[in-house]
């Protein structure tokens, strides 16, 4: 079970897990403080330098971010034009003003939550889903917390597979989907027919753990160290972390 981007042994992927976790951590706590577009735009640069030493893959990386891009879109419909702080005017449309302030709010809002994704997409995109979670509890996460984020990105797939096919289902059964009553009951019995299909598998997977000596605690193979290339992505991030405070600052 991986989630890595661009499979590799580029100098993200030999990193600690659990420096990964950490740094993330502290950059995108980090990235949400910003209140300057250069140190904003220079977050997002080291994201980008992030992204390059993990090697990721481009396509892969950019289908991730036009999806975190699409919802800021959201941002630029409403910010610019509900600005409520007085500012300069550089358009209008109709009863609605666009101001120079709310502009810059917008760019520096999408700056920082690409900086974040991006970030994030470059340290965990270079680790498996098993050495993400056991970094997780090395770091004192519980054993509930991980053994629910290993089944659902286990069986996250298997539901939406499910889902498929009943989806499939209903078009062979000439569903065609209108602002009506019938698609709305045909939807309604869809989620509950999922939710049901979901509990048994649950049910059953369950059962099966049981049956293998489950006891209520994963047990991770894991075994990780401290190295000295661990200690050049230390630098490398504290250099990062400097250089975004100074330009905040200024």
């Amino acid at each position: 079970m991986t989630c890595d981007l661009h499979p590799g042994s580029s100098f993200l992927h030999q990193l600690d897990p659990r420096l990964k976790i950490v740094i993330v951590a502290i950059w995108s706590f980090l990235a949400a403080l910003i209140q300057t577009l250069p140190a904003a735009s220079f977050a997002l640069a080291g994201s980008l330098l992030f992204a390059l030493a993990g090697r990721l893959s481009p396509r892969e990386t950019l289908t991730r971010l036009v999806k975190v891009n699409a919802f800021l879109l959201v941002i630029w419909f409403l910010i610019p034009f509900s600005f409520s702080m007085p500012g300069r005017t550089v358009g209008s449309f109709g009863f609605f003003t666009v101001t120079a302030e709310g502009l810059q709010l917008a760019l520096l809002l999408t700056l920082k939550a690409n900086a974040v994704a991006l970030g994030a997409l470059a340290f965990f995109g270079t680790s498996s889903v098993t050495q993400l979670a056991a970094a997780a509890h090395r770091l004192g996460a519980s054993e509930k917390i991980t053994a629910i984020f290993l089944l659902m990105l286990r069986y996250f797939h298997v539901i939406r597979q499910e889902y498929v096919r009943l989806r499939l289902a209903m078009k062979v059964r000439a569903f065609r989907p209108t602002f009506s009553l019938h698609t709305y009951r045909s939807y309604a019995n869809l989620v509950g027919m999922l939710m049901v299909r979901s509990m048994d598998r649950a049910g059953r997977v369950h059962a099966a753990m049981l049956c293998r000596g489950y006891t209520g605690r994963f047990w991770f193979y894991d075994h990780f160290s401290f190295t000295r290339l661990d200690l050049a992505g230390v630098a490398l991030a504290i250099l990062l972390v400097a250089g975004v405070l100074v330009l905040n600052v200024i």
